[in-house]
């Protein structure tokens, strides 16, 4: 490296930026209506919302960990009990997503498993299959035929007639 620097190729920049000096003597309103939109808006809002997350902060709620207490069936709901007819209904509902929600879990095991295994899914993947048939015939059993305005009900009504044929079918096949 040469001893002798070229100073007009790389020059120093300027220790300090020039301030721009005001050529008027009235104020900007911007500031103005910016101080008073921080005072009037904005602190207040800040405020509230700081001690609304203090307060929450203590007081922690899991939504996704909510717990349901179980309620009567609709089969041992007095007649008449509308209270009890819509508890059973909304804990129906409950049960019949938790049960779509166990049959699309084992669907996608399966489809990972077969992803995985590729060529060998139908020998590796075979306790998969058997889990996903038992799940989806409990399902269909329960709730299948009922529609999308399946209610409690027509579901208690479909166990009902399927008990029968149960109960008819074992006393042709004793005598």
């Amino acid at each position: 490296m040469p001893e002798d620097r070229d100073w007009e190729a790389y020059k120093v920049p300027p220790t300090r930026t020039p301030v721009s000096e005001r050529t008027t003597s009235v104020p900007n309103p911007v500031n103005y209506f910016q101080t008073a939109f921080n005072y009037v808006l904005d602190a207040p809002v800040t405020l509230v919302r700081e001690w609304i997350e203090k307060w929450q902060s203590k007081n922690k709620f899991y939504y996704y960990h909510q717990k349901f207490r179980r309620v009567p069936d609709l089969s041992e709901c007095l007649e008449g009990d509308y209270l009890c007819y819509y508890e059973a209904e909304a804990q129906w509902r409950r049960d019949r997503m938790v049960d779509q929600q166990i049959v699309e879990i084992v669907q996608e095991r399966l489809a990972a498993c077969k992803q995985r295994e590729g060529p060998n899914q139908f020998q590796n993947c075979a306790k998969e299959m058997e889990l996903l048939a038992q799940v989806t015939k409990a399902y269909q059993d329960r709730y299948g035929d009922l529609g999308y305005h399946g209610n409690a009900r027509t579901c208690l009504m479909k166990q009902k007639h399927r008990m029968m044929e149960e109960r008819k079918a074992q006393e042709e096949q004793q005598s």
